[in-house]
This record gives C-alpha cells, sequence and structure tokens, in this order.
C-alpha cells in the first residue's frame, strides 16, 4: 500500500493472562478509505479498536496516527481528531436525541450548530424532541453515529454498525458510511462479521483470524482470489485424473467431481475424446468461480462462527 495512512499499527499485541487476544497485528488504513475490519465473533476485531482509541493499554506494539506515533504527550490531540462508536451507544433515555448530542457538544466546546449538523446527516433531524428511550434500535445506532460525527472528525471507528438493525436500516447504515469519505474527506474503519457488508461498503480489506491479521489489501484484491475452474463429473474419477496426470494437468477431488483449471473449448474437447477412447462416461462438466465467503472461510478457518 503506497497511500498516505491515517492508522498504522506495529506488531500490535494485548495480552490478557497468558492468552494473547491479539497478536503481531499491523494494520495499514489509508486515507479516505472504508477500511473494513473483517473476521469471525471473537477474532480480536473490538480489542484492536479498542487499543487504537486508548480505551485498553496495549501489551506490546505501535500505534501511528494521521503519520504521527501515538505517545502519552500527543494522545489527546490525535484522539480529539477521531470519532468512534465502539459496541452499544449509551443514552440519557429520559432526554431527547437533539439533548443528549448537546451535552456531548458542550463537554468537548464545539459550536452549537454542530448537533443540527449531524443530525441532518444521519436523517434524525424530524425525531430530534422525541425521548430517546421511545428510539428504536435502528434510531439509537444513528443517533451513536451523530455522536460520533460531532466536530466532523478525520478519522471515524464503526465497530458493529449494522449490528441488530432490519433490512431497512441497514441498507440506510451502508449509505451513510459509503457517503462520508467523499462528503467529508473522512477516513472510516469499520468493523463486522458479516461478509457481505464488508463486501458492499469497503474499499480495503483486513481480515482477523484468533486475533492474527491473515489479510490485508484491496478489496479488488480480495475479489482476484476467486479463481475459475471445470468440475467435472465421470463414470471413473481415478481413471480420469491418471489421463489428466499423463497430460500435465493437475486434478482436486470435490465429493463426486474432479476440479480441474479452465481450459479453452478445443482443450475440453480434447479430454473428451481421450475420456470416451478409454470408455470412461462424462457424467456433467460445469464452470465453478470460488466464492467470496469460500475465501473468507478459508482464511479465517472452516467452521468457525462467522
Amino acid at each position: 500500500m503506497n497511500e498516505q495512512l491515517v492508522i498504522k499499527t506495529d506488531t500490535l499485541s494485548k495480552q490478557f493472562g497468558k492468552d494473547y487476544r491479539v497478536k503481531n497485528v499491523c494494520l495499514c488504513v489509508p486515507e479516505r478509505s472504508i477500511y473494513g475490519f473483517l473476521g469471525p465473533n471473537g477474532a480480536g476485531k473490538t480489542t484492536t479498536l479498542k487499543m487504537i482509541l486508548g480505551l485498553l493499554k496495549t501489551t506490546n506494539g505501535e500505534i501511528s496516527l494521521f503519520g504521527k506515533k501515538l505517545t502519552p504527550k500527543n494522545r489527546l490531540s490525535l484522539l480529539s481528531q477521531i470519532g468512534s462508536l465502539i459496541e452499544s451507544p449509551s443514552y440519557y433515555g429520559h432526554l431527547t436525541g437533539e439533548e443528549n448530542l448537546d451535552i456531548m457538544r458542550r463537554l468537548r466546546g464545539l459550536p452549537v450548530g454542530s448537533v443540527a449538523d449531524v443530525l441532518r446527516i444521519v436523517r434524525l433531524e424530524d425525531e430530534k424532541k422525541k425521548l430517546v428511550s421511545q428510539y428504536s434500535l435502528g434510531m439509537k445506532q444513528r443517533l451513536g453515529i451523530a455522536n460520533a460525527l460531532l466536530g466532523f472528525p478525520k478519522l471515524l471507528i464503526l465497530d458493529e454498525p449494522t449490528n441488530g438493525l432490519d433490512p431497512a436500516g441497514i441498507q440506510e447504515m451502508r449509505a451513510l458510511i459509503k457517503s462520508l469519505p467523499e462528503q467529508f474527506g473522512m477516513t472510516l474503519l469499520v468493523s463486522s462479521h458479516l461478509l457481505t457488508e464488508i463486501d458492499q461498503i469497503a474499499t480495503h480489506v483486513g481480515i482477523i483470524r484468533r486475533g492474527e491479521l491473515v489479510f490485508q489489501d484491496s478489496l479488488e484484491q480480495l475479489h482476484a482470489r476467486s479463481t475459475h475452474h471445470l468440475a467435472l463429473r465421470t463414470g471413473d474419477n481415478l481413471a480420469t485424473q491418471t489421463i489428466c496426470r499423463k497430460n500435465g494437468m493437475v486434478t482436486e477431488s470435490h465429493g463426486d467431481f474432479l476440479l480441474t483449471p479452465m481450459l479453452t473449448d478445443d482443450e475440453i474437447i480434447s479430454y473428451c475424446a481421450q475420456l470416451w477412447k478409454a470408455g470412461i462416461p462424462i457424467f456433467r462438466i460445469e464452470e465453478r468461480k470460488k466464492s467470496l465467503e469460500d475465501i473468507f472461510l478459508e482464511l479465517t478457518g472452516n467452521g468457525e462462527t462467522l
């Protein structure tokens, strides 16, 4: 990654007792990107985000924000440029959405108009006089993002922002997240265990498994791992493998099928002729493509909770 980095961690680790929750994680989050931080539940996503925000002390490693190493001296100045929503937002239920945001605005010494601005961005301006105790889960999530947007930070960190939302709420949240880099020049770090969500919003992806980063690159490069191949089912797969091997082609057994690399039409005709000559019936030939979900499962371990 040659882009200017908003977040860079070097061997970031967090140990609880004898166990590492996060181990040697080196995140690289480019400026104005939507970085999808993806992994199964319990993989270490929230722990990593809390260390970046100074909510958890690191065991080892370094954190750089906006090109500067995070130290006790510059901690407040750097973190003041970050907005975040970690886990479930907490509010005063007996106050309105507007009143809740105004408390945070005063604590941070921000202009009066900033509350109206963020309410408009998250489309809660018509609900600002409503008590938060009467808000739906989706409205509370949007209010949480409005709070994170106060002061229009350079970096916005969102931990599972679509958790518990209905399909309409997820779609609204997705549209909001995608609009922020272009509209306000923000960089977003969004964690999720939902592959489909990250696939629809991210420009870059980091995948964590059991506390270790197992993939990091652009979303385009993740998709590039999705290779095409042919699936072949015959009357004698073992004999078919022998014929393929003699022709220098490696095959892989997958249930009742043999998986082969992609072939040209002429190559398929040639192999079919050889199988027919050997008396091996061909039941099916189909083109397959490894899905993004298959790639994710390979990287994080088959059978883990998504």
